[in-house]
């Protein structure tokens, strides 16, 4: 299941989490492409289930993404929060590289939802 929400003005949550579907890959790759119609600045809480891998294909699609949109991140997104099952300090890093708002990886969506309702308010 792959679902884009707006939680409130300025929050938003992708979450590509169980029941996985077969049609999966392509919503979470039209999610990504979703994010770049979004109007003004906003905080980002990715909640991945851990399960599902992307194909290759969609590996590659997903870094095309990222290299394609790093201007456009850069310019709205306050902060990201990823939360997945094995988040930690080294998936961070990783995503670091890409992009330099602030950024946590977690296994907790408490604790994510926590640090972009700081950065929220902080852009306010």
């Amino acid at each position: 299941m792959v679902k884009l929400e707006t939680v409130r003005d300025g929050f938003v949550r992708l979450c590509f989490c169980q029941p996985y579907d077969a049609q999966d890959e392509a919503d979470y790759l039209a999610a990504l492409e979703a994010i770049c119609l979004l109007p003004g600045p906003f905080v980002l809480l990715t909640v991945l289930g851990g399960g599902r891998a992307l194909s290759p294909a969609g590996e590659r699609e997903q870094a095309l993404w990222f290299k394609r949109n790093r201007l456009f991140m850069k310019a709205r997104c306050r902060a990201l929060a990823i939360v997945r099952p094995d988040a930690s300090e080294e998936t961070a890093r990783v995503f670091r590289r890409l992009w330099d708002f602030p950024l946590i990886a977690t296994p907790d969506e408490g604790v994510a939802r926590d640090f972009l309702v700081r950065h929220l308010e902080a852009a306010s």
